[in-house]
């Protein structure tokens, strides 16, 4: 079996919201720079494959027909504002859309197949905060979601983990997977109060899905150390008790401490640490099967590095560069101690978690 699956097209650069906006055919060209330079893609560990169309009942698996119809029609009559705050589509948005989710919905097949062990889909345009019939936040349809449902539908799954490590709160991917427990859904995200609005620690899911629902929501400017410690004494023990047959990460990579967009002091090695986690879970758990799907991260200067140094990762294989983040205060420290021991007092209620 080979080891990663890289998805991606040129198509997903035929989406443009805009020379201004931040969700860029830039940000694809920056991590294939990366990739090419760095020789992942000429070894046996990481190949590159296309993704597939996605068809209109793999929209539907999510999304309402009325809002599909909606996105097809903007973009074949030019394009504009499609949401009431940034979503900016172009005539090629829709198609590129679907290959979008396409290229999710291969890399979860491969991987269920068992012709890679793991994969990471390039898409853009992203897909965390789009719902079953509204677009926000730069993002059409729900990439991650559909594959997830996919999952379940198609590939006979009762148990799927989405892990969201994009610095805002995917209250889209939330909203979904709300009321079930086929879906645990885990963000760490930074505080949500002003976008999306979502993300808080009180929100754990309802009916049928209460208890699979797992938010923190870090104050600003925090650092590595501060986030690790959320990975490994909240996150960890939370998945090991689910048991997943999959698991899905929604990467933002705009917690960043240069990214533009968002207000986290991360660096690359918290990335490495966290995807490090993730696959020897994924191999404790599930027979490794783990697929990654891109949502944000805006820092052209670094997210080429990032994605590289990660993917490299999930194939086996060295690659790494000197990314030295700044380190957060005591102030933050304290306020993000704090917000752990709410989130463990809460989700105590349906995990053994240490206090």
């Amino acid at each position: 079996m080979r080891k990663t699956a890289v998805l991606y097209t040129p198509k997903y650069l035929n989406h443009n919201p805009g020379p201004q906006h931040p969700e860029s055919p830039e940000r694809l060209r920056a991590i294939l720079r990366e990739l090419n330079k760095s020789g992942l893609l000429e070894t046996r560990r990481c190949s590159l494959i296309k993704p597939k169309r996605a068809g209109l009942d793999d929209l539907k698996l999510v999304h309402k027909p009325d809002y599909i119809q909606l996105v097809k029609r903007h973009c074949s009559t030019g394009g504009g504002l499609l949401d009431l705050g940034d979503t900016v589509v172009s005539p090629k948005s829709y198609e590129t859309a679907l290959f979008a989710v396409g290229g999710v919905l291969r890399a979860v097949n491969l991987v269920m197949a068992g012709k890679f062990e793991n994969a990471f889909a390039l898409v853009r345009p992203p897909g965390h905060h789009a719902g079953p019939y509204y677009a926000m936040g730069f993002c059409l349809f729900n990439n991650v979601a559909i594959a997830a449902t996919h999952l379940l539908k198609e590939c006979g799954l009762d148990r799927v983990l989405v892990l969201d490590i994009d610095a805002h709160h995917g209250n889209a991917t939330q909203e979904i997977f709300y009321n079930t427990s086929k879906v645990l859904y885990i963000s760490l995200h930074q505080d949500p109060s002003g976008f999306p609005g979502t993300g808080f620690i009180d929100e754990t899911g309802r009916k049928e899905g209460r208890g699979y629902t797992v938010n923190v929501p870090f104050p600003f400017r925090i650092d590595d150390q501060v986030y690790l410690e959320a990975v490994e004494e909240i996150v960890i023990p939370i998945i090991q008790q689910y048991e997943p047959q999959f698991i899905l990460i929604s990467v933002g990579f705009d917690g960043h401490y240069t990214d533009p967009v968002s207000d986290l002091y991360l660096s690359t090695s918290c990335y490495l640490k966290t995807f490090s986690h993730s696959l020897k879970l994924a191999s404790q758990l599930c027979a490794g099967r783990l697929a990654a799907a891109l949502e944000g991260g805006y820092s052209l200067n670094y997210i080429g590095k990032m994605a590289t140094t990660v993917i490299a990762q999930m194939a086996g294989i060295s690659h790494s560069f000197r990314d030295d983040p700044p380190v957060a205060d005591a102030e933050t420290k304290e306020q993000a101690d704090k917000i752990m021991r709410e989130v463990k007092k809460v989700q105590s209620s349906f995990w053994d978690l240490q206090s």
